[in-house]
Parts: C-alpha cells; sequence; structure tokens
C-alpha cells in the first residue's frame, strides 16, 4: 500500500464541509475562563470528595505549570473553557487557551511538529487526521495512562465513552492517540404529526425509506418526501455516503486501496439515492445540509436525513416550524446490514509536550464521567452513553435515545475496519469527482451505471 493511501493532509476541508458539528461562535485566541459550579456541578458530595484529594495530589506534583493549548472554535471547546478556571483551581495548574478555525488549526499544529517547536501541550484532533498524527508521531500514545491507575481515577471511566468513538476516530494500528470529545453521526427525523394522520411507521429499511418518500412526496400542498443534502461536488458525493454502506458499497476498498465506484452494490447505492431524491424538493440539488435542515424545519419534508448534531435546531422553537411534530429514526438498514456515518474531535496529548502528565491531568478532568453532564449543559456536544441514557438530558432532547442506536450502527462499520471517509490523501477531489457524477445521475444526463463507470475511471487516475 502507498504512502499517501495513510495521509490525511485535505481531510480538514473535508471533515468541516460533511460533518455538521463544527464551528461555534469561538473567541479566537483567548484565556480560559468561567466558573461551571465546581466539578462539573453533578458530581456527588463522595465523588467531590474524591476529586478533591486527586486535585491535591496533582497540584503537588505540578502546581504552577502552564499548559499551551491549540484548538478549534467549536461548541465544545466553549464549553471546556466554561470549565476551565475549576480546574486551575482545583490543581494549581495553568491553563492557555489558542482557539482558531479548523481550517488553520491542523497547519499550526504540524508547522509545530515538524519544526520542533513544542509550543503545545494538548491538542484538538479531527477523528479524520488520527491516522496522520499517529504515523508521524505527532501525538502521544495514550493506552500506558489510560491503564495507569495512579494517573486515571475511575470517575474518569474511560469505558463510558461510545465504542464508535473510541474505537472509531481515536485510534491508529490499534493504538489509542486521543480520547473523543465531541462527535455526530446521522439519522432520520420525521414528520410524526402526518406519520400518525396517515398510519404510516418510521422506516426501518431502505426500502421502507424510498416508499415513504414516494408516498408523502406530494401527499399536501407543498409537501415533499425527503430532504437531503445534494449541491454538485462534495456535498453529493456526502449525500451518498450517508445510504451506501448500508448497501454494501465503497468508493475505495480501504485494505487494498483498490477504486470500487463500480461495484455493483455501490452502484445500486447510487440508483437507490437518485430515486430517493425524485420525491425530494425541486431545487434539492443545490442542497448543502443546511438547505436540507430548512426545507425540513420549515415543513416542507416529510422526512430529513443527516448530521444528529443538528437535532437540537429541529427541536428548537425559535429555528424550527416542527419543533414540536418531529420523531427521530436511525439510518434505515440496507441489504447489506447496518451502517451510519461517523465524525468527532479528540483532546491528545503533543509528543513534543514537556508537561505530558500535566496535560493528561487536562484531558482527565475535562473528558471525565462526572465532568460530562456539566460539559454538555455548556453547549458541548456528548460522547459518553451515560449522558445519552440520562433522563433528564433526554426530557430536554428527546433525540438522544435515537441518535445513541445510530452511534452502535456507526459501531457496525468500525468493526469492519471501515473508515466512513476514506483515510486517502487526494480524498477530496476523490469526494468532488464522485459528487460530479452523482449530479449528472441525478439530472438524468448519465443512467446511475455510466456515472459509476466514469467515475471508476478518473478515480483510478485520481487515486493511482
Amino acid at each position: 500500500m502507498s504512502n499517501k493511501w495513510t495521509k490525511l493532509t485535505t481531510v480538514m476541508l473535508l471533515a468541516a464541509v460533511i460533518s455538521a458539528c463544527g464551528s461555534g461562535n469561538g473567541n479566537g485566541n483567548s484565556a480560559g475562563t468561567g466558573n461551571n459550579g465546581g466539578n462539573g456541578g453533578g458530581a456527588s458530595a463522595g465523588a467531590t470528595d474524591t476529586i478533591e484529594a486527586w486535585g491535591e495530589t496533582i497540584k503537588s506534583q505540578y502546581e504552577g505549570d502552564t499548559l499551551n493549548l491549540a484548538f478549534a472554535s467549536h461548541p465544545s471547546t466553549e464549553s471546556f473553557q466554561k470549565l476551565t478556571a475549576d480546574f486551575e483551581k482545583l490543581t494549581g495548574i495553568k491553563v492557555k487557551w489558542e482557539v482558531m478555525e479548523e481550517t488553520y488549526l491542523k497547519n499550526k499544529q504540524l508547522l509545530d511538529y515538524t519544526g520542533k517547536t513544542g509550543s503545545y501541550d494538548v491538542l484538538m484532533v479531527d477523528g479524520f487526521w488520527m491516522s496522520e498524527y499517529g504515523a508521524k508521531k505527532v501525538v502521544e500514545p495514550l493506552d500506558e495512562y489510560i491503564g495507569n491507575e495512579s494517573l486515571t481515577p475511575a470517575w474518569f471511566d474511560y469505558e463510558d465513552i461510545i465504542p464508535a468513538y473510541r474505537n472509531g476516530i481515536s485510534k491508529y494500528e490499534e493504538k489509542t492517540y486521543g480520547i473523543p470529545t465531541a462527535g455526530e453521526t446521522r439519522f432520520i427525523a420525521y414528520r410524526k404529526d402526518l406519520f400518525d394522520k396517515y398510519g404510516k411507521q418510521a422506516p426501518t429499511t431502505m426500502d421502507e425509506f424510498l416508499e415513504l418518500a414516494q408516498f408523502f412526496n406530494g401527499k399536501e400542498d407543498g409537501l415533499y418526501g425527503v430532504s437531503m443534502r445534494a449541491q454538485r461536488g462534495v456535498h453529493a458525493a456526502s449525500g451518498l455516503m450517508t445510504i451506501m454502506y448500508n448497501f454494501g458499497g465503497g468508493f475505495i476498498n480501504q485494505q487494498t486501496g483498490e477504486v470500487t465506484m463500480n461495484d455493483p452494490k455501490t452502484v445500486e447505492a447510487l440508483q437507490f439515492y437518485v430515486d430517493l431524491l425524485k420525491n425530494a424538493p425541486k431545487d434539492v440539488v443545490s442542497y448543502t445540509h443546511e438547505e436540507a435542515l430548512s426545507a425540513f424545519m420549515t415543513g416542507k419534508s416529510a422526512m430529513w436525513l443527516d448530521a444528529t448534531a443538528l437535532a437540537k435546531r429541529i427541536l428548537d422553537p425559535a429555528s424550527s416550524q416542527v419543533y414540536d411534530k418531529v420523531a427521530f429514526a436511525p439510518t434505515p438498514e440496507g441489504p447489506d446490514g447496518k451502517a451510519s456515518a461517523l465524525a468527532g474531535w479528540n483532546m491528545s496529548i503533543s509528543s513534543l509536550s514537556k508537561n505530558k502528565e500535566a496535560a493528561w491531568a487536562f484531558i482527565v478532568y475535562m473528558n471525565s464521567k462526572v465532568n460530562a453532564k456539566a460539559y454538555v449543559e455548556g453547549g458541548g456536544v456528548p460522547v459518553r452513553t451515560s449522558i445519552y441514557e440520562d433522563q433528564e438530558l433526554v426530557a430536554a432532547d428527546p433525540s438522544y435515545p435515537v441518535q445513541l442506536a445510530a452511534l452502535n450502527d456507526a459501531n457496525v462499520l468500525v468493526e469492519k475496519g471501515i473508515s466512513w471517509i476514506p483515510p486517502h490523501e487526494k480524498m477530496g477531489q476523490i469526494l468532488d469527482r464522485v459528487g460530479y457524477y452523482v449530479s449528472a445521475a441525478m439530472f438524468g444526463e448519465v443512467t446511475a451505471e455510466e456515472a459509476a463507470r466514469k467515475a471508476q475511471e478518473e478515480l483510478e487516475d485520481i487515486a493511482g
């Protein structure tokens, strides 16, 4: 396998386009400030005593040390910043945040590493970068930290982190290089009022999904069956990827590097996607995730399939006209079984850090089970099973149980050794060309078979 197969130099851009748990309102370069009630606000008295004892131990070793962080502007970053003052008070460790847009973050981190500058201790790392960071030794292996009881207290609870995230976004060659901090998969939102009105159930298979889209399309004035992202280029490719693995298809064999765009299973998935979007609004070919979401929230479509990170907007009365008329379902099972998208962020330790154990203490505290609820309530994106099962949080966001089920489906893909976005240095170019031919098939310019064949030829040239 060629070296370029393990490189991820273009995924920085793709992650921003394809995923949706992206940028919040970052503060640029900022120091950690704010207080969120002490020890996450949710720890019991006994747990608080244990955490304070841990803090005294850390303080005795690292008080006065300073940790420098390189993070993306993101809702999770803003929530972690709210917890920073508590950590500093507890441990005596100072924290300096450097927050920047995702498009600059990776270059900044890699320049620091290649220049051997060692400016940072803790890095925010996209799961799609982890193979490159692990291969180049940009970040520190964490398994010895995780398994060391003197460094990792029980209240951190690593096993509570959802398996899809632990196994799918933070590892390289079976080693752990990051602790998941935020993530998403994809699932369906549907108009429960309309489904009840016409005696329909949420789809569990791809065939049912298509049948329901056809049923609701035009059923009422101004109503379409489904909305999804489908804009020519990366978005159309991303839309296809949402259902492709459920058919057993793929752009590239991730074990051999062989292009598989014209594989019959991939062609079948493409034909399904084209047929499905015949029941979408007429301008769906211009839809990114934003337009697809807007179509659903304004009542134009009976169903929507996209990122779990967008569910809060669907349920928000300030932005959604259907907030009280919706329910959720996992991505339907296909001919090849269950699968679902997976994307997310990690906290990692820079291999050049001179404060590795202090950096690990920061990661443990911020990402611990005892602080998880405060983190989510502060705007963070959940990654723990206990959060998705917290009844108070489920009452506030009824999509949580379905999100958890969808994440379990995402782990099916991980267990097959498949990354939702194949790790290839030219994946941006590959997705753009796939999306071009997907759109050509949607416009009726070529058949699905012809689109796949032409894409196969171009991808073979691109992938080399």
